[in-house]
């Protein structure tokens, strides 16, 4: 990659003075707090309006995988790739199936994290400390991809004048500071800073991509001279392949424990449904818009590596200021909607780790604490947790969108426990359990073991998981109650 800076010192100074603005709404949060309880720390005392609500969780299902990884998706798998809007559509989906239910139990029982549903539930601890413990690894798998795609843009931004390392560990220090200070609110208020900055970059981007290489015509031409089996219609495997992706985000993403958070935190069961209306459209104007990205990509830069690949969006911004030194402002205001959208996702999910570490299993093991001590425990837990993803965001070499699919294999492992055990009131904990531990070691098995397919039959490690995990779960289901 072009070595040369893509934002010039005015540029750095504009994102810095962003940067660093964050902390004092971090400040302003935690000034706002009403009380010194878990509530009003992890789910913002319950009051997310609807502009609010929608916005973090814009900001927070669009990440860096989003701007980073996806383009590069779609760079490697060709016009198949669009599937992707599917993938993300499918989400929304699934929340409309337990969404607004499990909001109204949270607002009755004083739900904080999922694991508080579980146990309420299914008045099994061990079935609810396998769920938090597979719901932590898995989000600190969702920190490692999006501080990844962090470092690569900090990089290219200062044209390495700013290393990888460096630049996770400067905007990780940042987050983790506007996190403990504030909690939830300076999460979720920041989000919305987040989420228009995003929003409004990928449209720039897209809108100049069109202008200026022609848009998808042209570089269908290009790809379909250069790269003619990317036009080839799928064959069983990939479309197997296909299915099982958009199973991996209707049971994996809809699932994640900082999404729950959000669905706690609505200030009530209208404001949800409204922004969870509102969301249907965003695969559209997002994941669309960089699927366009990596293959506009792959037309003007061809025959690029694995990880060159990762780089596409950076690319393509390279390439756009030199063909246009006007648009600078414009690159400014990209990277600052890309790191925007990582930020808000590392947050969120670094706070949904410390709420199930302090409440799920601290909580437990020391019953006696006060909500003022559990506080003050989750912020620790915070700065441990980010200070192990830095160290491993920059030691591990997997690609972003390896990573991230890493972490869906295991939380499809707990989707039954939460789309089954709210609609089916005689569902044992005992068959739940069950299906949980022995779904979750055939996802295991299969992702690791050298001798196997990463996917089986084009089907991933999750979904073979998580049809072992319903079978077993009907099998002990069907014992139980002969």
């Amino acid at each position: 990659m072009n070595s040369d800076p893509l934002l010039g010192t005015g540029g750095i100074i504009f994102v810095g003075l962003y940067l660093f603005s964050l902390i004092g709404i971090g400040m302003a949060g935690r000034m706002a707090r009403k009380e010194n309880t878990l509530s009003d720390f992890y789910l913002a005392g319950r009051g997310m309006g609807v502009f609010v609500l929608f916005l973090t969780l814009y900001a927070t299902q669009y990440s860096g995988n989003t701007m980073i990884g996806f383009a590069g998706k779609a760079y490697r798998g060709g016009y198949q790739s669009l599937v992707m809007v599917i993938f993300m559509s499918s989400i929304i989906g699934a929340y409309f199936l337990f969404a607004p239910k499990l909001f109204r139990l949270s607002k009755k029982h004083g739900f904080i994290t999922t694991g508080d549903f579980i146990h309420h539930r299914f008045k099994n601890t061990v079935l609810t400390i396998i769920i938090v413990i597979i719901s932590i690894f898995a989000l600190g798998n969702y920190i490692l991809t999006n501080l990844k795609a962090i470092g690569y843009i900090v990089v290219a931004a200062t044209g390495g004048r700013v290393g990888f390392a460096q630049g996770i560990i400067l905007l990780s220090l940042i987050m983790v500071i506007y996190e403990t200070l504030g909690g939830m609110r300076s999460v979720a208020w920041t989000d919305v800073i987040q989420g228009v900055l995003l929003l409004v970059g990928v449209i720039l981007i897209f809108i100049v991509i069109q202008v200026e290489y022609g848009g998808m015509v042209t570089s269908a031409e290009i790809i379909k001279s250069q790269n003619p089996e990317f036009f080839n219609p799928p064959n069983w495997t990939e479309k197997r392949l296909w299915i099982s992706t958009i199973g991996l985000a209707f049971f994996g993403i809809s699932v994640y424990p900082h999404a729950i958070q959000r669905i706690y935190a609505a200030k009530d069961e209208h404001t949800l449904k409204r922004s969870l209306q509102i969301m249907v459209f965003m695969p559209l104007i997002t994941t669309m818009f960089m699927m366009i990205v990596g293959w506009v990509g792959l037309a003007q830069f061809p025959n690029l590596d694995r990880q060159g690949s990762e780089q596409i969006t950076i690319l393509m911004l390279q390439d756009i200021g030199y063909r246009i030194p006007a648009m600078g402002m414009m690159i400014v205001l990209f990277l600052s909607a890309a790191i925007a959208a990582i930020m808000s996702t590392v947050d969120s999910a670094l706070l949904a780790i410390s709420a199930m570490v302090t409440k799920d299993l601290y909580g437990r093991l020391q019953p006696g604490k006060s909500q003022r001590e559990l506080i003050r425990i989750g912020k620790i837990f915070s700065w441990v947790i980010m200070g192990l993803a830095v160290l491993l965001a920059i030691k591990l070499p997997q690609t972003i969108w390896r990573l991230m699919e890493i972490k869906l294999e295991l939380l499809c492992q707990i989707a039954p426990a939460i789309f089954l055990g709210l609609h089916l009131k005689r569902l044992s904990s005992r068959a739940v359990l069950y299906g949980v531990i022995i779904g979750t070691i055939v996802a295991v098995i299969i992702t690791l073991h050298p001798l196997l397919p990463a996917k089986p039959l084009g089907i991933h490690a999750g979904i073979w998981g998580l049809l072992i995990n319903v079978v077993v779960l009907v099998v002990f289901q069907l014992r139980i109650h002969k």
